[in-house]
Protein backbone atom coordinates (compact mmCIF):
# COMPACT_ATOMS: atom_id res chain seq x y z
CA UNK A 1 0.00 0.00 0.00
CA UNK A 2 1.75 3.19 -1.09
CA UNK A 3 1.42 6.56 0.61
CA UNK A 4 0.42 8.28 -2.63
CA UNK A 5 -2.88 10.12 -2.26
CA UNK A 6 -3.62 8.55 1.12
CA UNK A 7 -4.28 10.20 4.45
CA UNK A 8 -3.42 8.66 7.81
CA UNK A 9 -4.36 9.84 11.29
CA UNK A 10 -4.06 8.39 14.78
CA UNK A 11 -7.11 9.16 16.86
CA UNK A 12 -7.87 8.67 20.56
CA UNK A 13 -11.25 9.18 22.21
CA UNK A 14 -11.81 7.89 25.75
CA UNK A 15 -10.86 4.16 25.61
CA UNK A 16 -10.88 4.11 21.81
CA UNK A 17 -7.45 4.17 20.13
CA UNK A 18 -7.62 4.16 16.34
CA UNK A 19 -5.49 4.45 13.26
CA UNK A 20 -7.46 5.76 10.28
CA UNK A 21 -6.34 5.48 6.65
CA UNK A 22 -8.35 6.90 3.75
CA UNK A 23 -7.96 8.18 0.20
CA UNK A 24 -9.48 11.56 1.04
CA UNK A 25 -9.15 13.84 4.03
CA UNK A 26 -12.90 14.27 4.40
CA UNK A 27 -13.29 10.55 5.05
CA UNK A 28 -10.87 10.75 8.00
CA UNK A 29 -13.06 13.39 9.62
CA UNK A 30 -16.11 11.25 8.85
CA UNK A 31 -14.53 8.28 10.65
CA UNK A 32 -13.80 10.35 13.75
CA UNK A 33 -17.36 11.67 13.84
CA UNK A 34 -18.73 8.16 13.33
CA UNK A 35 -16.75 6.67 16.22
CA UNK A 36 -17.76 9.47 18.59
CA UNK A 37 -21.41 9.20 17.53
CA UNK A 38 -21.71 5.45 17.93
CA UNK A 39 -19.75 5.39 21.20
CA UNK A 40 -22.16 7.97 22.59
CA UNK A 41 -25.16 5.88 21.50
CA UNK A 42 -23.64 2.78 23.13
CA UNK A 43 -22.88 4.60 26.37
CA UNK A 44 -26.45 5.95 26.55
CA UNK A 45 -27.85 2.45 26.01
CA UNK A 46 -25.62 0.89 28.65
CA UNK A 47 -26.79 3.37 31.29
CA UNK A 48 -30.27 1.88 31.12
CA UNK A 49 -29.20 -1.67 30.15
CA UNK A 50 -26.14 -2.45 32.37
CA UNK A 51 -26.40 -6.17 31.60
CA UNK A 52 -25.20 -5.37 28.07
CA UNK A 53 -21.92 -4.13 29.53
CA UNK A 54 -21.21 -6.92 32.02
CA UNK A 55 -22.70 -10.09 30.53
CA UNK A 56 -20.31 -12.79 29.32
CA UNK A 57 -23.13 -14.41 27.36
CA UNK A 58 -25.13 -13.09 24.41
CA UNK A 59 -27.78 -10.49 25.21
CA UNK A 60 -30.26 -10.68 22.32
CA UNK A 61 -31.99 -7.44 21.42
CA UNK A 62 -34.04 -6.17 18.51
CA UNK A 63 -34.14 -2.65 19.89
CA UNK A 64 -31.56 -0.02 20.65
CA UNK A 65 -29.17 1.88 18.39
CA UNK A 66 -27.41 0.25 15.44
CA UNK A 67 -24.13 -0.24 17.29
CA UNK A 68 -25.95 -2.21 20.00
CA UNK A 69 -27.82 -4.42 17.54
CA UNK A 70 -24.65 -5.22 15.59
CA UNK A 71 -22.76 -6.08 18.77
CA UNK A 72 -25.62 -8.27 19.96
CA UNK A 73 -25.77 -10.08 16.61
CA UNK A 74 -22.01 -10.79 16.55
CA UNK A 75 -22.12 -11.97 20.18
CA UNK A 76 -25.02 -14.29 19.43
CA UNK A 77 -23.16 -15.94 16.54
CA UNK A 78 -20.00 -16.42 18.59
CA UNK A 79 -21.77 -17.17 21.91
CA UNK A 80 -19.94 -14.51 23.93
CA UNK A 81 -20.87 -11.29 25.71
CA UNK A 82 -21.69 -8.32 23.45
CA UNK A 83 -18.77 -6.17 24.62
CA UNK A 84 -16.45 -8.72 22.99
CA UNK A 85 -17.48 -7.14 19.67
CA UNK A 86 -17.33 -3.45 20.58
CA UNK A 87 -14.00 -2.48 19.00
CA UNK A 88 -14.72 -4.34 15.78
CA UNK A 89 -18.25 -3.00 15.40
CA UNK A 90 -17.14 0.60 15.93
CA UNK A 91 -14.50 0.05 13.23
CA UNK A 92 -17.06 -1.46 10.85
CA UNK A 93 -19.47 1.43 11.31
CA UNK A 94 -16.75 3.99 10.72
CA UNK A 95 -15.65 2.23 7.51
CA UNK A 96 -19.26 2.11 6.31
CA UNK A 97 -19.68 5.84 6.90
CA UNK A 98 -16.38 6.55 5.12
CA UNK A 99 -17.55 4.56 2.10
CA UNK A 100 -20.85 6.45 2.04
CA UNK A 101 -18.77 9.61 1.96
CA UNK A 102 -17.05 8.46 -1.23
CA UNK A 103 -13.91 6.81 0.11
CA UNK A 104 -12.59 3.82 -1.88
CA UNK A 105 -9.82 3.19 0.67
CA UNK A 106 -11.18 3.12 4.20
CA UNK A 107 -9.22 1.37 6.93
CA UNK A 108 -9.84 1.51 10.67
CA UNK A 109 -7.60 -0.18 13.23
CA UNK A 110 -9.32 0.02 16.61
CA UNK A 111 -7.36 -1.48 19.48
CA UNK A 112 -5.85 -4.12 17.20
CA UNK A 113 -9.07 -4.99 15.35
CA UNK A 114 -9.18 -4.01 11.67
CA UNK A 115 -12.06 -3.22 9.35
CA UNK A 116 -11.20 -2.31 5.76
CA UNK A 117 -12.34 -1.72 2.21
CA UNK A 118 -9.76 -0.87 -0.42
CA UNK A 119 -9.04 -0.80 -4.13
CA UNK A 120 -5.42 -1.83 -3.47
CA UNK A 121 -3.67 -4.37 -1.19
CA UNK A 122 -3.17 -3.52 2.47
CA UNK A 123 -0.36 -4.95 4.59
CA UNK A 124 -1.33 -5.62 8.20
CA UNK A 125 1.68 -6.29 10.42
CA UNK A 126 1.89 -7.20 14.10
CA UNK A 127 3.54 -4.74 16.46
CA UNK A 128 4.82 -6.58 19.51
CA UNK A 129 6.88 -4.23 21.61
CA UNK A 130 10.52 -5.34 21.92
CA UNK A 131 9.94 -8.82 20.48
CA UNK A 132 12.48 -9.72 17.74
CA UNK A 133 9.52 -10.53 15.46
CA UNK A 134 7.73 -7.24 16.08
CA UNK A 135 6.78 -5.54 12.79
CA UNK A 136 8.29 -8.37 10.76
CA UNK A 137 5.26 -10.61 10.28
CA UNK A 138 1.77 -9.98 8.98
CA UNK A 139 -0.81 -10.45 6.25
CA UNK A 140 -1.39 -8.94 2.81
CA UNK A 141 -5.09 -8.17 2.53
CA UNK A 142 -6.43 -8.26 -1.01
CA UNK A 143 -10.11 -9.25 -0.74
CA UNK A 144 -12.54 -6.70 0.68
CA UNK A 145 -14.49 -5.97 2.77
CA UNK A 146 -12.49 -7.66 5.50
CA UNK A 147 -12.37 -7.79 9.27
CA UNK A 148 -9.34 -9.00 11.22
CA UNK A 149 -9.26 -9.49 14.99
CA UNK A 150 -6.82 -11.05 17.45
CA UNK A 151 -7.35 -12.27 21.00
CA UNK A 152 -4.60 -13.27 23.43
CA UNK A 153 -4.97 -15.13 26.70
CA UNK A 154 -1.51 -14.09 27.88
CA UNK A 155 -0.77 -10.56 26.75
CA UNK A 156 -3.97 -8.73 25.82
CA UNK A 157 -5.76 -6.25 28.08
CA UNK A 158 -9.10 -7.79 27.02
CA UNK A 159 -10.75 -10.54 29.06
CA UNK A 160 -9.93 -14.10 27.95
CA UNK A 161 -10.33 -17.43 29.74
CA UNK A 162 -7.79 -19.13 27.47
CA UNK A 163 -4.01 -19.35 27.33
CA UNK A 164 -3.18 -18.83 23.65
CA UNK A 165 -0.45 -16.44 22.63
CA UNK A 166 -2.82 -15.38 19.87
CA UNK A 167 -5.98 -16.28 18.00
CA UNK A 168 -6.45 -14.31 14.79
CA UNK A 169 -9.80 -14.45 12.99
CA UNK A 170 -10.61 -13.32 9.44
CA UNK A 171 -14.15 -12.42 8.41
CA UNK A 172 -15.97 -9.97 6.17
CA UNK A 173 -16.54 -7.70 9.17
CA UNK A 174 -14.49 -6.81 12.22
CA UNK A 175 -17.37 -7.06 14.70
CA UNK A 176 -17.87 -10.76 14.04
CA UNK A 177 -14.10 -11.36 13.90
CA UNK A 178 -13.72 -9.61 17.26
CA UNK A 179 -16.38 -11.73 18.96
CA UNK A 180 -15.17 -14.95 17.34
CA UNK A 181 -11.56 -14.34 18.39
CA UNK A 182 -12.72 -14.09 22.00
CA UNK A 183 -14.85 -17.24 21.72
CA UNK A 184 -12.05 -19.29 20.18
CA UNK A 185 -9.41 -17.86 22.50
CA UNK A 186 -11.41 -19.01 25.52
CA UNK A 187 -11.00 -22.63 24.39
CA UNK A 188 -7.22 -22.66 23.94
CA UNK A 189 -5.82 -24.13 27.15
CA UNK A 190 -4.48 -27.36 28.62
CA UNK A 191 -1.35 -29.49 28.31
CA UNK A 192 -2.32 -31.15 25.03
CA UNK A 193 -1.41 -28.34 22.66
CA UNK A 194 -2.52 -30.00 19.44
CA UNK A 195 -5.87 -30.98 20.91
CA UNK A 196 -6.39 -27.43 22.17
CA UNK A 197 -5.54 -25.93 18.78
CA UNK A 198 -7.76 -28.34 16.88
CA UNK A 199 -10.59 -27.56 19.29
CA UNK A 200 -10.11 -23.88 18.52
CA UNK A 201 -9.91 -24.38 14.75
CA UNK A 202 -13.13 -26.41 14.74
CA UNK A 203 -14.89 -23.82 16.88
CA UNK A 204 -13.78 -20.98 14.62
CA UNK A 205 -15.06 -22.60 11.44
CA UNK A 206 -18.37 -23.44 13.12
CA UNK A 207 -19.12 -19.73 13.64
CA UNK A 208 -21.16 -18.15 10.88
CA UNK A 209 -19.18 -15.66 8.74
CA UNK A 210 -15.72 -16.76 9.96
CA UNK A 211 -13.56 -17.32 6.88
CA UNK A 212 -10.22 -18.22 8.39
CA UNK A 213 -8.30 -18.63 11.65
CA UNK A 214 -4.68 -18.78 12.80
CA UNK A 215 -3.82 -19.91 16.34
CA UNK A 216 -0.48 -19.71 18.17
CA UNK A 217 -0.23 -21.77 21.37
CA UNK A 218 2.93 -22.80 23.22
CA UNK A 219 5.16 -23.08 20.19
CA UNK A 220 2.58 -24.64 17.87
CA UNK A 221 0.71 -22.84 15.12
CA UNK A 222 -2.52 -24.04 13.56
CA UNK A 223 -4.52 -22.59 10.71
CA UNK A 224 -7.77 -23.41 8.98
CA UNK A 225 -10.10 -21.92 6.40
CA UNK A 226 -9.10 -19.10 4.08
CA UNK A 227 -6.46 -16.72 5.41
CA UNK A 228 -4.70 -13.90 3.54
CA UNK A 229 -1.17 -14.19 2.21
CA UNK A 230 1.34 -14.30 5.07
CA UNK A 231 4.20 -11.87 4.58
CA UNK A 232 7.58 -11.25 6.16
CA UNK A 233 8.53 -7.58 6.43
CA UNK A 234 12.07 -6.22 6.49
CA UNK A 235 13.28 -3.51 8.84
CA UNK A 236 13.79 -1.22 5.85
CA UNK A 237 10.17 -1.69 4.77
CA UNK A 238 8.75 -0.92 8.18
CA UNK A 239 10.92 2.17 8.53
CA UNK A 240 10.03 3.48 5.07
CA UNK A 241 6.29 2.79 5.03
CA UNK A 242 3.92 5.45 6.29
CA UNK A 243 0.72 3.59 5.50
CA UNK A 244 1.42 0.04 6.53
CA UNK A 245 -0.85 -0.81 9.46
CA UNK A 246 0.67 -2.21 12.65
CA UNK A 247 -1.58 -4.01 15.13
CA UNK A 248 -0.73 -3.09 18.73
CA UNK A 249 -0.84 -6.51 20.36
CA UNK A 250 1.56 -6.29 23.35
CA UNK A 251 4.27 -8.96 23.34
CA UNK A 252 2.35 -10.90 20.72
CA UNK A 253 5.40 -13.00 19.82
CA UNK A 254 7.16 -14.03 23.04
CA UNK A 255 9.04 -16.91 21.44
CA UNK A 256 11.99 -17.14 19.06
CA UNK A 257 13.34 -19.26 16.23
CA UNK A 258 10.54 -19.40 13.63
CA UNK A 259 11.28 -19.02 9.93
CA UNK A 260 8.18 -17.05 9.01
CA UNK A 261 9.11 -16.94 5.33
CA UNK A 262 7.98 -20.58 5.12
CA UNK A 263 4.84 -20.22 7.23
CA UNK A 264 2.39 -20.25 4.33
CA UNK A 265 3.64 -23.68 3.18
CA UNK A 266 3.75 -25.39 6.57
CA UNK A 267 1.38 -28.19 7.62
CA UNK A 268 -2.10 -27.67 9.04
CA UNK A 269 -0.68 -27.89 12.56
CA UNK A 270 3.04 -27.76 13.21
CA UNK A 271 5.60 -27.26 15.92
CA UNK A 272 8.95 -25.52 16.08
CA UNK A 273 10.78 -28.86 15.77
CA UNK A 274 9.00 -29.62 12.49
CA UNK A 275 10.37 -26.55 10.67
Amino acid sequence: MTAKNLFKEVFQYKETNCTIIADNERAVKTAISSIKHHRKKLEEYIRTHPKFLYSLRPVPTTEGPLVVRLMADAAEKANVGPMAAVAGVLADLAVKDMALNGSEVAVIENGGEVSAISNRPIDVALSAGDSPLSRTFGFRLKDFPIGVATSSGLFSHALSFGEAEAVTIFSTNAGLADAAATAVGNLIKGKNRRKAINRGLNKALSIEEVEGVLIIYRGIVGRAGRIPQIIKLSTAETTKSQTRLFLPIPNFFPWHGYDLSNLKTLPFVFSENEL
